[in-house]
């Protein structure tokens, strides 16, 4: 049996651009195995559009990301398929079917993706809920859900299959403190619990910083940066120092990238 490589992942080089729009601009970055890694960015930096090269959505325009030794973009339908059963994910909005009861949303994976009798997806539904809690809230219909118990649906859905790997896209946007601290704990002790690997991808970073064990921050397109937390906190690294201490002046602008405001105004006739 050939030995399985030290990382999950692998990221190599990574080119991709929609139309004439550079948004990946050779990204290089390694997720270990077991661990919990954050990818950390502003809004529109790229993140997601680096998780869907994980799966094979998108086709990198130059370099490679390997899942579980594999080049993603190199695979056929069947191999891409089966390599995505892998893969657990969370999405930003948490992506529940909301015509299915709590209970057949995890079943629905379950159902899908393995020939398992009825009472035993039953048994593994219930402790994938009772997992985050939620085991006796497997009647209700999404829209009976709170925000942070949607979420959590969401969670339990995304180990429903007990993938290799759990991608969680934006998890804690939109929630209120006690939610978006529950959810945390959850990533921390349900990839220790289940010995997975895990990547978080947010531009949350109080929350982020407690349960991640390695850091990558993107910008334009780039890893600009990448450690651990403690080194992430004390570095001195420009951008890595306004991201963390939240600093309105430094290499993330606020204005998006134009001419002169004055060279507007005199273009549309108005003088200042």
């Amino acid at each position: 049996m050939s030995q399985m490589p030290e990382n999950i992942i692998e990221v190599n080089d990574l080119h991709f651009s929609y139309g004439k729009q550079k948004v990946l601009k050779g990204i290089n970055l390694n997720i270990p195995r077991g661990k919990i890694v954050g990818i950390l960015g502003v809004s529109g930096c790229g993140k997601t559009t680096l998780l869907r090269h994980f799966g094979g959505q998108l086709r990198p325009s130059r370099g490679s990301v390997k899942f579980m030794g594999q080049v993603v973009h190199e695979l056929d339908n069947d191999e891409l398929y089966k390599i995505r059963l892998e893969m657990g994910m969370m999405f930003q909005v948490s992506g529940l079917f909301t015509d299915l009861s709590v209970y057949d949303n995890l079943a629905f994976p379950l159902r899908e993706h393995t020939n398992l009798p009825e009472e035993l997806i039953h048994d593994l539904v219930l402790m994938k809920l009772h997992a985050v809690g939620l085991r006796n809230a497997r009647n209700l219909m999404p829209g009976e859900l709170s925000g942070g118990m949607e979420r959590r649906v969401a969670l339990a859905r995304a180990i429903a299959t007990d993938p290799a790997l759990i991608i969680y896209d934006e998890p804690f946007a939109g929630l209120d403190p006690i939610s978006l601290s529950t959810i945390a704990n959850l990533i921390r002790t349900l990839n220790d619990a289940l010995g997975v690997t895990s990547v978080v991808v947010t531009y949350d970073l109080s929350e982020s910083l407690k349960i991640v064990d390695y850091v990558y921050f993107i910008h334009h397109g780039v890893v600009v940066a990448s450690g651990d937390v403690a080194e992430m906190v004390d570095s001195k690294d420009p951008f890595v120092r306004q991201f963390v201490h939240a600093q309105p002046d430094g290499p993330i602008a606020f204005q998006y990238p134009s001419k002169p405001y004055a060279e507007d105004l005199e273009i549309s006739g108005t003088t200042i």
